[in-house]
């Protein structure tokens, strides 16, 4: 006897439809899985036989083949595992059939029969949403499930318990949406804060800045000057999660297993620091099964490399297009993938291999040779997508002792959310967009400039040579400067201040 079931499954980052046919025939006994399955797809054999008989089936030995269709695409993880056996029950007789196909089930089995929890719930969710099916998933997933709206989702514990539901002996619990999940406010109390940084007044104006206009930044200092101690309290003055980016965050992060309690790990912009051993895959995505990567993770909020001059070549060099483009195309040989990858990119380097090129009072031990070389690592093209460059001093005695108040970070979000209000009104149609992101048409309109501007400007074109890219870089700061300052006009302070944030270009190491 043939029957055919719906379940999911993700593939990078969105979930598609997948058709569970099981047939149940006389023959040698034995169970075979066909449509591309993998390792734990062929497994579920083994879990699925053991569920059903701890679960209080008795099904006749027979010849029992499953196809997951459509045959063509790999199938990945044991989200099928409640579709294959439910198959198995209705070609066995063990199940009703009417209606069985406006459903989409998901989980995991135990040898138990239990069921337990699997990624990519929210996907899934969407994609019942999308095809007008009701979802049964695990408890474990009941919470991540309820982000969306206009979804029927039911939650079960056990395989016996969505049999008696199905033939109609039990109900199973439906729940109701949760909607947008906010901070509580003991999780804003454990945020780290700017006024836990001493001194440094030339970098936080810098991350204020970045924050403001959504720049990319870059800090140069000896070690223990503060730089991963300013990019760690970056999330805290940018604004909130709308209600949009939120589920588009946490879509990213059920489907690469990483909600917590139904929610990302974390509640706010997400801030990702990977180490500067990670490959280009695991920096960008990619893979067999093409996942995310770390940019992707960082989606909506900050991607820290610290020693950023410590990472391989050609994972740096993978954040090219990205950086620009704002999403990263992953090509398989039958399909691409698209995932997105807005992020604010801070680097922090030393300035040398030692780290003290630029102290005053500690001599550098590195050679002309070895400085150059170290430098090298991070390409011209990279640094010229980075919009600002901080110099950033060892911090002196005076300032870490100093017992003076210093400005917190909900007293430097207020302006970021001002001046992002203005950047809002500006390129009204455009949710999110902000002068980072600026076009060379919306330069021209936008960035206007004095006449003492202009010629700062010139002087500042012809003496550092600047590239095409770093003439619209100074002036897409000195827009987000002007915006703090709530200037509609770029005024020649503003050019001044945005030159002094590029000291890269200045041939700085020599």
């Amino acid at each position: 006897m043939l029957s055919k079931i719906y379940s999911a499954t993700c593939l990078g980052i969105d979930a598609y439809l997948v058709e569970i046919e099981v047939d149940v025939a006389n023959g040698l006994p034995q169970v075979t899985i066909v449509g591309l399955p993998d390792q734990a797809v062929k497994e579920s054999k083994e879990r699925v036989k053991s569920a059903l008989k701890n679960s209080g089936f008795l099904i006749s030995p027979k010849k029992i083949t499953v196809n997951l269709a459509p045959a063509d695409i790999k199938k990945e993880g044991p989200a099928f595992d409640l579709a294959i056996a439910l198959g198995i029950l209705a070609s066995s007789g063990f199940l009703k059939l009417d209606g069985l196909r406006k459903f989409l089930f998901v989980g995991e089995l135990a040898l138990d029969g239990s069921l337990r929890e699997i990624k990519g719930a929210l996907p899934i969710a969407s994609l019942a949403r999308r095809k007008n099916l009701s979802l049964i998933i695990p408890e474990a997933n009941a919470k991540e499930a309820t982000l969306l709206e206009d979804t029927f989702i039911f939650v079960a514990g056990s395989l016996k318990q969505v049999v008696q539901w199905v033939n109609g002996e039990e109900n199973l619990r439906k729940i109701l949406p949760n909607g947008f999940m906010v901070e509580s406010n003991d999780s804003k109390k454990d945020d780290f804060d700017f006024s836990e940084v001493k001194g440094q007044f030339h970098a936080k104006r810098a991350a204020e800045i970045a924050a403001s206009g959504f720049h990319n930044l870059l800090f140069i200092g000896p070690p223990g000057a503060g730089k991963t101690m300013i990019a760690k309290r970056l999330p805290s003055i940018l604004p909130e999660l709308t209600r949009a980016e939120y589920l588009e965050i946490a879509k990213i992060y059920s489907a690469a297993g990483l909600m917590i309690n139904g929610a990302p790990s974390t509640l706010k912009r997400p801030f990702r620091a990977p180490h500067h051993t990670v490959s280009q895959i695991g920096l960008v995505g990619g893979g067999s099964f093409p996942r995310p990567g770390e940019i992707t993770l960082a989606h909506g909020g900050v991607l820290f490399l610290d020693e950023s001059s410590e990472f391989r070549h050609d994972a740096i060099e993978a954040l090219r297009a990205p950086i620009e483009e704002g999403w990263i195309l992953i090509s398989r040989a039958k399909m691409n993938f698209v995932f997105p990858a807005q992020f604010l990119t801070v680097c922090a380097m030393n300035p040398c291999p030692c780290g003290y090129l630029t102290s005053p009072k500690r001599a550098c031990r590195c050679t002309m040779s070895q400085i150059q070389k170290y430098h090298q690592k991070i390409s011209g093209p990279i640094l010229d997508r980075i919009d600002l460059h901080i110099e950033m001093p060892a911090i002196e005695y005076k300032d870490l002792v100093s017992q003076a108040a210093q400005e917190n970070s909900e007293a430097i979000r207020k302006r970021v959310l001002r001046t992002r209000e203005i950047q809002a009104k500006r390129f009204y149609g455009h949710p999110g967009k902000t002068n980072a992101l600026m076009s060379v048409k919306e330069i021209k309109k936008y960035c206007v400039t004095t006449e003492p501007g202009k010629k700062l400007l010139e002087r500042a074109m012809k003496e550092l040579e600047l590239s095409a890219r770093g003439y619209h870089k100074i002036l897409k700061i000195a827009r987000t400067i002007a915006d703090l300052a709530e200037s509609e006009v770029i005024q020649e302070e503003y050019i001044a201040e945005a030159i002094q944030y590029r000291v890269l270009d200045r041939n700085w190491f020599g």
